[in-house]
């Protein structure tokens, strides 16, 4: 294989800057210190946020643009929501405050039925990813990570799913099928007998009774899931049911 067959030039090694660059610590000024590790929880629950002030000022610090890009995506929630928001930014970095994990795992110790009642599904999931490397319990880290897995290449395909031109309710019709073969010696999947669906998510249902901090996040999780109408599960699901008439 020459160069010209790479999908990335020089290897998956030729990643790794840029993969380094999004984890580079998040620099702050005096006065944008995180929360500290005993901070009252119910008292930023109960406080709204204020609103983004735009355009953004100049000269921020990093932390300081963080918390203006956050302001005016969680509007409408709490000062907590946005500690949360926070501190997933700080943890999912190279270097952070010290008492950063401790205080995430305090918060979803602690706060676990509100976060999951009030927080978007998108930052629930960004909630699970930072367990993969911040949970104490191996099996904790362990779901996590396979959850980070699940959700990162859901994103990548239903990305290039958009291009299809098709909304995500709509399945593929069967007779378009392309029959070339699947990349890297991989078996088809098959519509009608194929049990990769189950091979995928029930371990993950499963493994979450024996996590203590992720299994109700992860369920939570896999119950959205399986209620969305836009995923790849869904349209397989519809195919389904059309192969199953045809035949």
């Amino acid at each position: 294989m020459t160069k010209n067959d790479e999908t990335f030039p020089g290897g998956i090694r030729t990643l790794l800057p840029q993969y380094q660059k999004r984890r580079s610590l998040l620099t702050h000024d005096a006065g944008e210190d995180l929360a500290p590790i005993d901070v009252d929880f119910k008292a930023l629950a109960s406080q709204p946020l204020p609103p983004q002030i735009n355009p953004r000022p100049d000269g921020l610090s990093r932390v300081a643009k963080k918390r203006h890009m956050l302001l005016g995506e969680l509007a409408g929630h709490t000062e907590l929501a946005l500690l949360h928001g926070l501190l997933i930014s700080h943890l999912r970095k190279h270097t952070y405050p010290d008492h950063g994990p401790a205080l995430f795992l305090r918060l979803w110790a602690e706060e676990e039925d509100w976060l999951l009642d009030n927080l978007p599904t998108r930052w629930l999931i960004s909630a699970i990813i930072t367990f993969a490397d911040h949970g104490l319990e191996e099996a904790d880290r362990k779901l996590a990570q396979s959850f980070n897995i699940l959700f990162s290449l859901m994103k990548i395909y239903e990305a290039e799913r958009a291009f299809s031109g098709l909304p995500p309710q709509e399945p593929f019709r069967i007779k378009d099928r392309n029959k070339a073969p699947l990349p890297m010696g991989m078996r088809d999947f098959s519509i009608l007998n194929g049990d990769l669906e189950a091979h995928l998510l029930a371990p993950l249902w499963r493994d979450a009774k024996h996590a203590p901090a992720t299994g109700q996040l992860a369920r939570h999780l896999l119950t959205a899931l399986n209620n969305d109408d836009g995923t790849v599960f869904r349209r397989f699901a519809h195919m389904r049911r059309a192969a199953e008439k045809a035949r």
